[in-house]
């Protein structure tokens, strides 16, 4: 892998590995396995993978959360989210090591659809790393940072922003709040990153990263991004910075965005 997370040839290359897993979570990692391959373990799943920053190996005790994507056979139906629910909470209760757990669900049709080529497909074969099944990034192309990625990945954050202020309306704890934060903030950090990405011409999640290269092209808008990638990662309970992420920051940010790479295309 050359740098700012290329291979050789210019493409994406995938971000995290099970050998990347910190020592201090593997039993989690491997009790996900086991509850999904028991647990769905009757035909209906095709694939299971692993993302963030667990198999990218910067996790935090106590602190990061365990994120999973499950690939079925068929569409998910209820009983396949209350069975993904079950696992969910089982392990959020069985480990101290992790806050959290979320399980995504789709159908390997959906993942290897065109119209999800450049979104989820995407998602799989470059952010998320195989733990059960045959991988699916077999069947998908070698990603490049291009426009086309760009949008087809973050090019929906104005439809985001009207939803994100009902709920900061609506949220009434500070827990509420900073959960609320985090999700905003982070949304906020990857699409300001992939606005420039094409022109700095890699990939990367770190938030951080993510922002100081956004900085690069946007310095008048630098600091409020630095702001973001530090609420994402210690999120706050403050009104105020929620509304500054999605009345300020969000919106001058979609429309950029929208200027330079176009709009996502819309979803059935």
């Amino acid at each position: 892998m050359t740098g700012r997370g290329l291979r050789v040839d210019g493409s994406i290359a995938r971000e995290g590995a099970l050998s990347r897993v910190p020592g201090a979570f593997a039993d989690v990692v491997d009790a996900a396995r086991d509850r999904i391959a028991r647990r769905f373990g009757d035909g209906r799943l095709h694939s299971a993978y692993i993302y963030g920053s667990i198999p990218r190996g910067t996790a935090k005790l106590g602190i990061s959360d365990l994120d999973l994507l499950l690939a079925l056979h068929a569409e998910p139906t209820e009983t396949d989210r209350l069975d993904a629910a079950r696992i969910e909470q089982s392990l959020d209760q069985s480990f101290d090591q992790i806050d959290g757990v979320g399980i995504l669900l789709f159908s390997t049709r959906t993942l290897l659809s065109e119209l999800e080529r450049h979104d989820l497909g995407f998602f799989v074969a470059c952010l998320c790393t195989p733990l059960l099944g045959d991988d699916l990034a077999e069947e998908l192309p070698r990603y490049r940072p291009t426009a086309l990625l760009a949008r087809e990945t973050n090019g929906d954050l104005s439809s985001a922003l009207p939803e994100w202020g009902r709920q900061a309306a609506r949220v009434t704890t500070d827990n509420q709040r900073r959960g609320l934060s985090r999700l905003v903030a982070r949304r906020i950090v990857r699409t300001g990153f992939t606005l420039v990405m094409p022109r700095w011409g890699g990939w990367t999640s770190d938030l951080t990263e993510s922002a100081e290269a956004f900085g690069t092209y946007y310095p008048a808008r630098a600091e409020q991004m630095l702001g973001a990638a530090r609420i994402g990662r210690a999120p706050s309970a403050d009104p105020a910075v929620l509304r500054q992420l999605i009345d300020d920051l969000g919106p001058w940010l979609a429309a950029e965005y929208a200027a330079v790479h176009g709009l996502k295309a819309v979803r059935p």
